[in-house]
């Protein structure tokens, strides 16, 4: 039994690791979970590692967080969100803005990919290394809408090229590495840890132009509605610590969280499990930054500018309206020394 004079040290040892432990976890989670159906906009992949690992070692369930994975389009995550149905949605990052335009108050809370994850590619032989080299060429891409097009249309901005100069090809869905490998096309845009990854495992040469050397852009993150800021801060709050402590994990330890996705994701194994590993080896650094999730208003700027030019936007909007720091820059510092 402890001497009665350390007694009050040991108070003091106990306290402060449980207000560490509440710095961490939230001092309100609830006793009942809070059930939270998270649309990701595509199908299971290794690249929401961090979620499944959040899951799996119980980050989301200590914030009073019961959380499933709904893989159906992005566009019906923003809706959903925008009306109020659902709290929190994953998103490309011009959905924001042009959501706003349509009186759907969403709001990014965190940027997850910190580079927009866009590139054109195309085989070796073809001598495509710059953008100045696309000009007079056929480039596919899956379709006239979404992240992959406004990636090109960015990078052609951000260079000088005018539209006519390059031949875009709507390929009518996700074909592009068919297209570039049949020589259909003489280029693609898709995304920098996806498609070049599957024609270098296919044994071929390939030149990669990332779109976020030449335009800044902002990439996928967390959207919630304005209501849920104002209302539930407390609940943003508890969803992007868990899902923070789950990103930070991840970094650290891809293989551990490689392993934890081969729960949620199939073909992670076997034949596949190489090429998978070298997708999440790929989509890391596209995460990273001092403190994660955080926006610039300069990519939100010149974003909006490039939608604005494509015709898909009347003007910008309010754009500090479009996104909030205030949660990343208040947790990271947290979850970062959390231990």
């Amino acid at each position: 039994m402890p001497h009665p004079r350390l007694r009050p040290a040991l108070l003091l040892v106990a306290l402060t690791a449980l207000t560490a432990c509440q710095a961490l976890t939230g001092p309100s989670a609830p006793a009942t979970p809070t059930p939270i159906r998270l649309p990701m906009g595509y199908i299971a992949n290794v690249q929401f590692a961090p979620f499944y690992v959040a899951v799996e070692k119980g980050y989301f369930a200590q914030e009073g967080v019961e959380l499933s994975f709904d893989y159906s389009f992005e566009t019906n995550g923003v809706q959903l969100v925008g009306a109020g149905q659902l709290p929190f949605a994953l998103v490309s990052g011009e959905q924001v803005p042009l959501a706003r335009a349509q009186g759907l108050p969403v709001v990014m809370v965190a940027q997850w990919y910190q580079r927009y994850p866009i590139a054109v590619f195309a085989i070796a032989d073809k001598g495509i290394r710059t953008p100045q080299d696309l000009r007079g060429r056929k480039v596919g891409l899956p379709g006239f809408f979404g992240a992959s097009y406004v990636g090109f249309k960015a990078l052609l901005y951000a260079t000088g090229i005018r539209d006519e100069e390059v031949e875009a090809v709507d390929l009518g869905g996700f074909t592009q590495v068919a297209a570039v490998k049949e020589g259909r096309v003489d280029a693609a845009v898709g995304y920098i840890n996806n498609e070049p990854l599957v024609l270098r495992r296919a044994g071929l040469a390939v030149n990669v132009i990332d779109v976020a050397d030449y335009a800044a852009l902002v990439g996928n993150g967390i959207i919630t509605n304005e209501r849920t800021i104002r209302d539930q801060p407390d609940l943003v709050r508890r969803f992007l610590r868990a899902f923070l402590r789950g990103l930070r994990d991840t970094m650290r330890n891809p293989q551990e969280a490689f392993e934890i996705s081969k729960k949620y994701v199939e073909g992670l194994s076997g034949e596949n499990e190489q090429a998978q590993w070298e997708v999440l080896q790929a989509t890391l650094p596209l995460w990273q930054a001092e403190v994660p999730g955080r926006s610039d208003l300069r990519a939100w700027q010149q974003m909006t500018d490039v939608l604005v030019r494509m015709g898909q936007l009347k003007e910008p909007g309010d754009l500090q309206a479009a996104f909030t720091n205030a949660f990343v820059e208040e947790l990271w510092p947290q979850v970062e020394r959390g231990r």
